[in-house]
């Protein structure tokens, strides 16, 4: 995959090994356009812990912030660890229980964590809801799921019209993964809309669309009704499993530009 129009790849033409925080946090920045989310959303993307001169050889991937994902890194040795789910929310919070033996396990390894939340959804190439939507072979695809301004999935159309079920083959979306179904919608599906993750409200605008099926990662008990009662479908993946696709490709990205080692760690969660 190319860089995005406009941006110089920062590592083209060079076969590293190592390279530093600061290095890799603005090709992070560059690629996933992190300073355009500045008082969007509030997590806190890039660098959460860390040294930014410190020297990275190895990079492990996961979804989610947590001790048994940073034990697992330490295990493969990596010297930085990338999430799409961090540890900082936007709020001021006390360094007490598990924040506490996070923080300290990096700390103690000297081990960095960086994050990328609604920029790896948005994504049109890395992203979550690009990923799902190649999946789909997903045609006249255009950006759907207002937040704050910013249309953070897609919506398309696909090639030939599919049963729900044939749909949930092709992402392999399993019960084991928290897979959810409100079957409402029309026997057979031709328009969707992606949103991943924890976006179940956004079926109202799914519904605005005159879309037949939305998918998301998790489902709440509050839109059932809005669905049958709107005639749409809805498929919950699983959060987790929704929101694999956009770290994966971001490990993909930088191992190939970049020339250091990557590893993707796989915890799922069920939900």
């Amino acid at each position: 995959m190319s860089s995005k129009a406009g941006c110089t790849n920062l590592w083209s033409g060079y076969n590293l090994t190592t390279m530093k925080i600061k290095d890799f946090d603005e090709f992070i920045r560059t690629e996933l356009l992190l300073e355009d989310w500045s008082g969007i959303d509030y997590s806190l993307n890039g660098l959460q812990v860390g040294r930014k001169e410190k020297e990275i050889k190895k990079v492990a991937f996961a979804v989610d912030a947590c001790l048994e994902v940073f034990k697992r890194a330490f295990e493969t040795r990596a010297d930085l660890v990338f999430v799409h789910h961090g540890l900082f929310w936007g709020k001021v919070l006390p360094i007490v229980g598990p924040l506490y033996m996070r923080l300290e396990f990096l700390l103690k390894n000297d081990l960095a964590l960086y994050a990328v939340h609604l920029p790896l959804d948005m994504d049109s190439k890395l992203g979550n809801n690009a990923a799902l939507a190649e999946l789909l072979s997903l045609e006249n695809i255009e950006p759907f799921g207002l937040y704050k301004g910013r249309k953070i999935g897609c919506k398309g159309i696909l090639p030939e019209p599919l049963l729900l079920s044939e749909l949930v083959e092709k992402l392999n979306f399993r019960e084991a993964d928290g897979l959810v179904l409100l079957p409402f919608g029309p026997p057979k599906i031709q328009s969707l809309g992606i949103v991943s993750g924890g976006a179940s409200y956004e079926v109202d605008q799914a519904l605005e669309a005159g879309l037949d099926l939305y998918i998301t990662g998790e489902v709440s008990h509050s839109i059932y009704h809005t669905a049958e009662e709107g005639g749409i479908s809805v498929l919950g993946g699983g959060h987790y499993k929704t929101e694999i696709w956009g770290v994966k490709r971001v490990c993909k990205r930088v191992a190939e530009e970049g020339g250091i080692e990557t590893v993707f760690i796989d915890l799922p969660t069920g939900l």
